[in-house]
């Protein structure tokens, strides 16, 4: 019973961890989070990579998002479908067989739900806005996220203990 608490305990903890630091990333760097602009890299973005080491992930970058969404000039669309769009590609990131796959979900979930929604909201040309999303993608989820795998695979037994 108590190790369930505490695994439960820690579940919501790293979840708030990677709530906050997913709105600190977007919100410090909302320049190139936001806006009109046809490209965008959210930096925060490369902590899609983290439900390759814990569940609480999933939870956690959902609420990130939603915080950080509510900032968003887009409006009211972008914390309902970019936080759902976040959850899906959380969930199918978790399920991924392979850790370089763990990336493939939100780069393409994103590129597709928020380049539809920069079309509809801003008028951009959707293919372009699906492109551009998706490449921003690729440089926070692929390229910084992979940085952070590698760190995490040094360091991440102290973050993410195993529940055991």
């Amino acid at each position: 019973m108590k190790s369930t608490r505490i695994s439960y305990i820690r579940f919501l903890a790293q979840a708030a961890a990677i709530a906050a630091v997913y709105t600190v990333l977007t919100l410090v760097f909302a320049p190139i989070s936001y806006g009109e602009s046809m490209i965008q890299v959210r930096i925060s973005e490369m902590l899609t990579v983290l439900p390759f080491y814990t569940p609480a992930a999933i939870p956690g970058l959902f609420v990130g998002v939603v915080i950080s969404n509510l900032f968003s000039p887009v409006g009211a669309i972008d914390v309902v479908l970019g936080s759902l769009a976040t959850l899906l590609a959380a969930w199918l990131s978790y399920k991924m067989p392979g850790r370089w796959l763990v990336p493939i979900p939100p780069i393409l979930v994103n590129g597709l739900v928020v380049g539809g929604m920069l079309h509809y909201v801003y008028h951009f040309p959707l293919l372009l806005s699906i492109i551009s999303v998706t490449v921003g993608q690729v440089v926070s989820c692929y390229i910084l996220g992979g940085f952070l795998m590698i760190a995490l695979d040094k360091v991440g037994h102290y973050l993410f203990p195993s529940n055991g």
